[in-house]
């Protein structure tokens, strides 16, 4: 195993003046046979014991969830849900999985409007059991092992399981987010695991054990998921989201029903490479590919990276490629989302020609994809950023790309036998209609909401594997993954110079650039093309590997405290 602590220097301004790493020093690898990138070093290393063990890449992601789980409470967990993209080398195919989470059958699209006719503040609609959904995460890797495993499922389950019950150091990223979470303390099971008696947050360097998370994880690792979403363990989930302030209507019935769901890759080209996302309920795989379908009929390749006309044009294709996704997607299965319309190539061609080279659009409108069915209202959702990411490729080239969330920072805040509950159903559009026109995304029972989590697969010209990248952020997440592949692509960066650049984009409001960067100097310019600019913090999570000439390269986003790990 070998790993570089600093990136090689671009020669690249704009890159030198990049944030400072939150979780230490960039973290950077060449490897040779097999890699996994997270972002936490005990999931790094949980993955890497599995390649180590002779495992798929697969086996790799699963164990590093888990330990996830533990390490990093207020991204993912078994409470949450996932989107999976693989790799299978030997078939040379691509599989989507979905285990997003479903709304209760008793679910409604008024679900989050109050009496006055208004949605209830996010706040409030977060911190409920309202908002949470049936976790979907432990049947989709249920899912995807069975088809792509090699280890045994319990052997997946062994470092998660030794370091909930031996303990971990609690890292300065969870100490700063527990100790500045005003509403964590108030579920009473949090309170009691992640305070001290006093009430103070967790010391940076505590010992934390989950002796409950250790049971859970034993009893699913010898039973299966069944354990969780039947029996015992189903009731008690049941009867905590009943049992809150702000009680939900989960039922029993509502997780013995849940399944995942295999769906087809939506893939597309760019330039000479071929790239694939997750199709709807995500909408990370279609805005990707619509901001680079725009992207590569404008000079984004020869415009200086950092400075004013790359940051324009990439702000003005992401408000095409928004406008499109808070318009017409949603759960497939409630709404005909136009798929391939929205990225087919004369469409996209189309859309680019909107983009002025020295004026802002301002706010986009929704174009007119073919195989647009209804007449839809614009979306109102607010969609947090508590989410995390794996890559993993194993010893035979089978790659994954999985982004895993509880959707805000610490879910729901409902704590049940050490692992933290959703809120999921956040992630609807809490105001059902607009203009009187259905949402794509409102509330109805049994849907998944919308998402733009974007795990993504690159393949080289040829159709050879190159790249698997994704990353947390809310509804940034499409702007954060498509910045790095043009950075890699378009820029020729290294992988880690690319996740490590400084994030930008529009989301069809403000052009937003990460506050204290370079990117700032390019703030008046901007302005006077007419962008309402923002300096923000914009707090990715990008992990990724990249196939090179000497076997793998891994990325770690400095902005957390993950690594890359292989050998």
């Amino acid at each position: 195993m070998r790993t570089m602590r600093t990136i090689r220097a671009s020669g690249l301004a704009f890159l030198l003046a990049c944030c400072p790493a939150q979780g230490g020093e960039t973290q950077a690898l060449q490897a040779q046979r097999y890699m996994v990138a997270t972002a936490n070093p005990h999931a790094s290393q949980a993955g890497l014991e599995m390649l180590r063990a002779g495992g798929s890449a697969l086996d790799a992601t699963i164990a590093a969830q888990l330990v996830l789980n533990l390490t990093e409470p207020q991204s993912s967990g078994i409470g949450g849900g996932a989107f999976i993209l693989h790799w299978d080398e030997a078939a040379r195919r691509v599989s989507a999985y979905d285990g997003r989470e479903t709304a209760p059958a008793a679910a409604r699209p008024d679900r989050f409007m109050q009496a006055n006719g208004k949605p209830m503040p996010i706040v409030e609609a977060i911190h409920s059991g309202k908002a949470v959904g049936v976790p979907g995460l432990l049947r989709v890797l249920q899912l995807a092992h069975a088809k792509h495993g090699r280890l045994p499922w319990a052997r997946l389950f062994e470092p998660a399981i030794r370091l909930a019950e031996d303990g971990f150091p609690v890292s300065p990223r969870l100490h700063a987010l527990i100790k500045s979470d005003p509403m964590l303390p108030r579920d009473a099971a949090s309170r009691a695991y992640f305070y001290l008696p006093d009430g103070s947050a967790l010391a940076v360097g505590y010992q934390l054990k989950n002796p409950q998370l250790a049971a859970v994880l034993r009893q699913v690792a010898l039973e299966g998921p069944d354990s969780f979403y039947l029996g015992p363990l189903a009731r008690d989930i049941v009867a905590a989201v009943a049992a809150h302030p702000r009680p939900g209507d989960l039922s029993e019935q509502d997780l013995a029903a849940y399944r995942a769901v295999e769906r087809v890759a939506i893939c597309g080209s760019y330039r000479t490479h071929k790239i694939c996302g997750m199709p709807p309920p995500s909408s990370g795989g279609i805005a990707v590919l619509a901001i680079l379908g725009v992207l590569e009929h404008h000079p984004i390749a020869e415009a200086r990276p950092g400075l004013s006309r790359a940051l324009h044009l990439f702000a003005e294709a992401g408000r095409l490629a928004y406008a499109d996704r808070d318009h017409y997607v949603g759960d497939p299965d409630f709404v005909p989302v136009p798929v391939a319309g929205l990225v087919d190539a004369d469409y996209l061609r189309g859309r680019a020609g909107l983009i002025r080279p020295e004026r802002s659009m301002g706010r986009a409108l929704p174009g007119t994809p073919a195989g647009k069915r209804a007449a839809l209202g614009e979306d109102a959702t607010v969609e947090a950023a508590g989410t995390s990411h794996i890559s993993a490729v194993d010893a035979q080239a089978n790659a994954v790309a999985m982004t895993t969330t509880i959707e805000s920072q610490f879910g729901s805040r409902i704590l049940v036998r050490g692992f933290l509950l959703n809120n999921q159903l956040t992630d609807f559009s809490l105001a059902p209609e607009n203009g009187g026109k259905p949402a794509a995304n409102r509330v109805e029972a049994g849907k998944r909401p919308r998402s733009s989590m974007s795990p993504s697969l690159v393949f080289a010209s040829g159709g050879a594997f190159l790249m698997t990248l994704g990353s947390p952020g809310g509804s940034a997440i499409i702007n954060y993954v498509a910045k790095t592949l043009v950075g890699v692509l378009d820029w020729k960066l290294g992988l880690q110079q690319a996740i490590a650049a400084p994030n930008m984009g529009s989301r069809n409001h403000e052009t937003e650039i990460e506050k204290g960067t370079a990117l700032e100097d390019s703030a008046a310019a901007l302005r006077a093309m007419g962008h309402p600019v923002v300096a923000v913090d914009l707090a990715s999570g990008l992990h990724g590997i990249l196939r090179t000439s000497g076997g793998l390269a891994g990325g770690a986003d400095p902005r957390r405290e993950g690594i890359a790990l292989g050998d």
